[in-house]
């Protein structure tokens, strides 16, 4: 199977910062990626002539398509033209009516083309000029033997509606592939356990390609197939993999459509048509922020407390006192209480529980930072279970709220 690959080139010094991040190449790669054209290298270069020649000449040595951003502006640091003439060995050629349309732009807003913007009306020899309806930068398009270059202005807001207007359709025709692509989201398990329960699977196999990716609480399998013939040809291919998955993954899979976990929640109690109600200590309000993110989650969750300090567990919830200062307010007895409380005070279907230490202080050795203890009670019982996790603050909370939810769709699922 014959497949087009690219290749970018980012340049401007300010991606080599710590201020700015170079959202234009993960835009391009998403979009190249969904015809069929994978992306070989990606090359952030500062704005130093030999430095952008020499990517220049690499990437036209190793790449079909090669697409440049940025640089393209009417500031003395703005080179991308000079050292694509100088790559290439192309003049630069004035063209007056591209001066004209600058012109143009500054009087509708009532201003005067400072003289340094003429440099945007120069274009390289036999490129055909992309216009630019979204700023002042053309950009072009240039045939260089057998390869395909684009260069595009930098800001996102000009670039993006460049590709898609200019660039998009055009290599979607060169492509001539369809390309399916779909995700597996896995909660419960770590990278390493994921990998050796599948791996076998597909290790010797191209299409589709996987790849799996690690984040706090979660991990991605991603599949990309491609097909000559059509759409359903790809996507067989990916189903096919997906059910191999699921018979190895079970119920640690909790979507296959791009669903986050709070998503998935809220369709079950909505199916069920029952209710929830969450109190929370270490992850301050993150739990009931991220089940309200979901359009419609009034109809499932009545309330949530934030119940950060002692007090606030006793008079909100009902947590006995003597409970807390016999096993501490980070315990398996008191995340229980919480749990219990605040579905007897909501008069809810469930109630979900958190109280840990998020750190970095407050751990002690029995009881470390990462300790987290989260309960789930129902009409005829209640599971409470203990997590140590890693990671920073952050990182933690979030994982906190992400075993929580999964604790409740494990019962879901088990109940149905």
């Amino acid at each position: 199977m014959f497949r087009l690959e690219a290749e970018i080139i980012a340049i401007g010094s300010e991606l080599l910062t710590s201020h700015c991040i170079d959202t234009n190449s993960l835009y391009l790669i998403e979009k190249l990626n969904s015809i069929g054209i994978e992306v070989k290298f990606k090359t952030i270069v500062r704005d130093k002539e030999e430095d952008i020649i020499q990517c220049i000449k690499n990437a036209i040595s190793r790449s079909q398509i090669i697409i440049a951003t940025g640089g393209l502006g009417p500031t003395e640091d703005d080179i991308t033209r000079e050292c694509f003439s100088k790559a290439l060995k192309r003049k630069l050629i004035y063209y007056p009516e591209i001066e004209e349309k600058i012109r143009e732009r500054f009087r509708k807003r009532g201003l005067s083309m400072p003289l340094i913007c003429k440099k945007q009306a120069y274009i390289l020899e036999g490129a055909k000029v992309l216009m630019n309806e979204w700023g002042t930068a053309p950009g072009m398009k240039i045939k260089e033997g057998n390869k395909l270059l684009f260069i595009l202005p930098g800001p996102p807001k000009e670039l993006k509606p460049m590709f898609e207007k200019y660039i998009f359709h055009e290599l979607k025709k060169l492509s001539k592939q369809f390309v399916c692509s779909k995700s597996i989201k896995i909660t419960g398990l770590t990278e390493s356990q994921t990998e050796t329960l599948i791996s076998d699977l597909y290790k010797k196999i191209e299409n589709p390609k996987i790849s799996i990716l690690a984040y706090p609480g979660q991990i991605e399998i991603r599949l990309i197939a491609h097909s000559d013939k059509n759409y359903e040809a790809a996507e067989s291919l990916v189903e096919n993999m997906i059910d191999k998955f699921r018979e190895r993954l079970k119920n640690n899979i909790f979507s296959t459509s791009g669903e986050e976990l709070e998503e998935v929640i809220g369709k079950l109690l909505k199916e069920r048509k029952e209710t929830l109600a969450v109190a929370e200590s270490c992850t301050g309000g993150l739990l009931s922020n991220r089940i309200t993110n979901v359009s419609g989650s009034s109809n499932y969750f009545e309330r949530g407390f934030v119940t950060y300090s002692n007090e606030a567990k006793i008079e909100n919830l009902g947590v006995p006192k003597d409970l807390i200062l016999k096993y501490g307010a980070v315990s398996k007895e008191v995340a229980e209480a919480m749990a219990i409380g605040v579905r007897k005070i909501a008069k809810t279907d469930y109630g979900l529980s958190i109280t840990g230490i998020a750190g970095p202080t407050g751990g002690t050795p029995e009881k470390p930072v990462g300790l987290v203890y989260i309960g789930l009670a129902w009409k005829d019982g209640v599971l409470v279970t203990r997590n140590q996790f890693l990671g920073d603050r952050e990182s933690i909370k979030f994982q906190s709220t992400q075993k929580a939810l999964d604790m409740l769709r494990r019962h879901l699922i088990q109940k149905t």
